[in-house]
This record gives structure tokens, C-alpha cells and sequence, in this order.
């Protein structure tokens, strides 16, 4: 399986005899699956086959499906006068004329202005279709739908690898800063060693009548947040479930999300354990990187 982006565009044209539709799906960044659906008046049944077909194609993102339908026919007018309606306002205007000094009559204009009154006639079915008709524009719409979704996967699948390439490069560099803390001058036994007897010394001279059993309990102290050992074997562990997951494919964002705060959590830890100012760069150079991997995990299905 293949890595995807939650981001992408997609568009799929179909006609028949007596018109044409377009789809088109857009989709971004969510936190499960949504798909909303715009469509036609007539044509609401088409909802539930689309937000199906999605799901066996999509496991995360907001994904919008619009659908467009227009008639064949040039002639025929692209809207049309919702009549009921316009007669209930004037039938409104004639009954309400006068009773406000100073108030202008309504005009046909302003009427027809007002949303509802006139209304696309493209959006209906073909007044003349029999059912066949209806039934057999309903699968071609239908077909034209999987294919615009087919298409909005590959788009989302070829933006996973772009992203998937990315998220490569920065495990890389964590690594490879990883290993650099590992083999910082800091670390060296004879370094932890020097740095321990300043310590030690300073506490004693701050306080000397400290019991050798509280000198014990100081030194344990500085021994652990001294030791980065296990700061930076997670890393590295973390780094390996990365790219096993990245590797397996499918939707893998949620747990890369994971992955990202728990690396952010050694790093930080990293550098509030350091006390030496190449190991602190080098934790900040790590906060850096995981930051970015951060946000582009947030793209991954």
C-alpha cells in the first residue's frame, strides 16, 4: 500500500442526449472522513452513492462533491420564475401598499430579486425524460462519479509520495542528529566524570554539613539528568516505527501524529537534561526537524 495526502482536486465530465453534467471533488485536511455533497434539486439520491463510493476510496479528509447539470438544448432557457411564489409577494405588495407613508412600491425588479423567485431551470430533470431516460442518466452520473473519485485518489496517492519523500529526508536527519548527541564530547565518560566532581564539590561547599547519605541522594540526581542514554534510544526506536509505518502504507497519519509528540517529548527532554551548549544546539537543531515532520504528518490520510 501507498502513503496519501488528504489534500486534492478532481473533475469528471459525462452527457447524454438531452445533457451534460460535470463533477467535481475537493478535498483537504480532516480529522476522520467527511464528504458533503452539492447537488442538483432531483437529483438528491445520488447522495448516498457518492458518499459510499468515497468511503471504499478515502479513509480521512473533508471532502466536497459538487455536481452541475445542464440541458442540451441551447434553447432552453437557464432559468425560470418560481410563479407561486412571485405571486404570493405581489399578492403580499398590493395588500400592504400604503400602509407606510414614504415607502416606495415594490417593483418587479426587486421582486425578482429576491432568492427563490427565479431559479435555475438547469437543475431539474428534463420535463419529457420517461423513466428509462431518468434511470439510465442516473448510472451515467453514477459512472462519471467513480471515475472523478478514482482520479481525486490517484491525486491524493501522488501527493503522498511527494509528501512521503519529505518525511524520508527529516527521519533521516534525525538520525543523523540523533547519533551526532550520542558522539557529543558531553557524554564521554571522562566529561560526565569532570563535570560530576564540579557538581558534587559546589553542593558541598554550598552546604558541608550535608550527611553522606544526602551526598548519595545528590549525586543519584546527577547521574539522571546527566544520562541521555534513553532519550536517545527512543529516538531512534521512534524513528524505526516511523518508517515501518510509513513502509506498511495506507492511513497511517493518526498514529504518525503519535510518533511526532513522542519525539517532540524526547527532545525536549534531551535538552532539559543538557547541560553542555553542543548537546543543547543539537536538541534545538532535533525540536527544529520533528517540528517540521509535525506538519507534514498533518497532511497523511
Amino acid at each position: 500500500m501507498t502513503v496519501s495526502s488528504m489534500t486534492g482536486y478532481a473533475r469528471a465530465e459525462g452527457r447524454d442526449a438531452q445533457a451534460s453534467w460535470v463533477w467535481e471533488a475537493k478535498s483537504v485536511n480532516g480529522r476522520g472522513l467527511e464528504v458533503r455533497c452539492k447537488l442538483p434539486y432531483g437529483h438528491d439520491g445520488l447522495e448516498i452513492a457518492a458518499r459510499d463510493a468515497a468511503a471504499k476510496r478515502l479513509k480521512r479528509g473533508n471532502v466536497q462533491l459538487s455536481l452541475s447539470l445542464s440541458r442540451a438544448s441551447e434553447e432552453q432557457s437557464q432559468i425560470q420564475v418560481n410563479t407561486p411564489m412571485l405571486a404570493q409577494l405581489l399578492s403580499m405588495c398590493k395588500e400592504w401598499e400604503g400602509r407606510f407613508p414614504g415607502v416606495a412600491p415594490a417593483r418587479l425588479d426587486g421582486l425578482l430579486a429576491i432568492k427563490g423567485v427565479l431559479e435555475p431551470a438547469t437543475d431539474a430533470a428534463e420535463p419529457g425524460d420517461d423513466e428509462a431516460t431518468r434511470q439510465a442518466r442516473e448510472a451515467a452520473m453514477k459512472a462519471s462519479l467513480e471515475a472523478l473519485l478514482d482520479q481525486l485518489a490517484a491525486m491524493r496517492r501522488d501527493e503522498g509520495a511527494r509528501i512521503l519523500a519529505v518525511l524520508t529526508s527529516q527521519m533521516d536527519e534525525i538520525n543523523a542528529l540523533t547519533a551526532k548527541a550520542a558522539a557529543s564530547a558531553a557524554l564521554r565518560p571522562e566529561a560526565i566524570r569532570e563535570r560530576f566532581q564540579t557538581q558534587v564539590a559546589a553542593v558541598l561547599e554550598a552546604v558541608p554539613a550535608l550527611s553522606e547519605d544526602r551526598v548519595a541522594q545528590e549525586v543519584a540526581l546527577l547521574v539522571v539528568k546527566a544520562d541521555v542514554r534513553e532519550e536517545l534510544d527512543r529516538l531512534r526506536a521512534h524513528v524505526e516505527a516511523a518508517r515501518e509505518l510509513l513502509a506498511q502504507g495506507g492511513a497511517v497519519g493518526r498514529k504518525l501524529d503519535f510518533l511526532a509528540q513522542e519525539f517532540n517529548r524526547e527532545a525536549n527532554t534531551l535538552c532539559s537534561k543538557s547541560s553542555d551548549v553542543e548537546l543543547t544546539r543539537i536538541g534545538l537543531d532535533l525540536k527544529s526537524v520533528i517540528d517540521q515532520f509535525k506538519e507534514q504528518v498533518q497532511n497523511i490520510e
